[in-house]
């Protein structure tokens, strides 16, 4: 990518998006093209079209998706489907029909299987059955996979997907129902805190293991992977390390300063078993991370504080 490269971040104001715009801004990229969802939907095919035909865009990150946590995907699976499913072949048929030189898919490590083998490799997609709360979301992920690399063995081009651990930053969804599990333990203490509450109920039995990636972290290696990297076959991107819910919420109580009770509630699901992905490939290519989660946490929990 040129500094004067013109770049679409589709999605540019959600957690990924706007991590990926402060990192190319931080870079010196200085025409980027971003639009609200007011201004295009891109669940309107001829609306895409029309975007793609005016602006012209070089190069793509395809970022914007309808997201959830437990919750969310398992109330409103039919939406999760319909919607990611309708997005990304919008915005990849327009960028194979208008000539983009390069389109990032952002995709999501529950696509490989619930019990597949950890850490788990990029080759582990598609050999088992995937976890029952979020198929559809996964399934529709997957499709988006399956329709970059379809693009790039019928018409050359040069579509590459990525997949992200379970994230975290700025502008992350702290939703009460409807988030993911680290920033709704955010808002969980946080709230505890400031009602002076006795304890935390927490969902699970906080035995399931997850890794999390900081998203100017995730950034750094989009970027990387947009300038290092031409291949069908997927990436993973994480931070090689993991840990039990239970641990992740006695550091939130830490850095949140609650004092009170962690009542764990094992009425509600627990999700995958574990889920850590295997990060050699990237590696490999000559990228690692560099927020602790401590660190990282920190950041984002001054960064809510402050808005609330």
């Amino acid at each position: 990518m040129k500094i004067n490269s013109r770049i679409y971040v589709a999605g540019h104001r959600g957690l990924v998006g706007s991590a990926i715009i402060r990192a190319l801004e931080q870079k010196g990229f200085e025409n980027l093209i971003t639009r609200t969802h007011a201004e295009l939907e891109l669940l309107d095919a001829v609306a895409v079209q029309k975007f793609f035909a005016e602006t012209k865009p070089e190069y793509v990150f395809l970022a914007a998706a309808k997201v959830g946590g437990i919750h969310a995907n398992s109330t409103y699976p039919a939406d999760f489907m319909r919607e990611n499913l309708l997005v990304q072949t919008n915005v990849i048929h327009e960028a194979w029909s208008h000539g983009v030189e390069k389109l990032m898919f952002l995709g999501s490590s529950c696509i490989y299987p619930k019990l597949c083998p950890q850490p788990i490799k990029e080759e582990y997609l598609l050999t088992g059955e995937l976890e029952s709360t979020n198929d559809a979301y996964a399934l529709a992920k997957i499709a988006g996979i399956k329709t970059c690399q379809s693009y790039n063995k019928q018409y050359g081009t040069n579509f590459i997907s990525v997949m992200p651990t379970n994230l975290y930053g700025i502008n992350d969804n702290f939703h009460p129902e409807n988030s993911h599990v680290l920033p709704a333990l955010i808002r969980k203490f946080h709230e505890a805190k400031i009602s002076n509450a006795e304890s935390v109920n927490i969902w699970g039995n906080g035995t399931a293991r997850r890794e999390f990636l900081h998203t100017d972290d995730l950034a750094e290696a989009l970027l990387f992977l947009m300038e290092n990297y031409a291949d069908s076959a997927i990436v993973n991107v994480g931070c090689g390390e993991d840990q039990t819910i239970r641990e992740l919420a006695e550091t939130i109580q830490k850095v949140v300063g609650f004092s009170g009770r962690l009542d764990f509630d094992s009425s509600y699901p627990n999700g995958t078993p574990q889920k850590i992905l295997d990060i050699s490939k990237i590696n490999s290519l000559g990228w690692k991370p560099r927020i602790p989660l401590k660190e990282g946490l920190h950041q984002v929990y001054q960064w809510y504080a402050a808005q609330d």
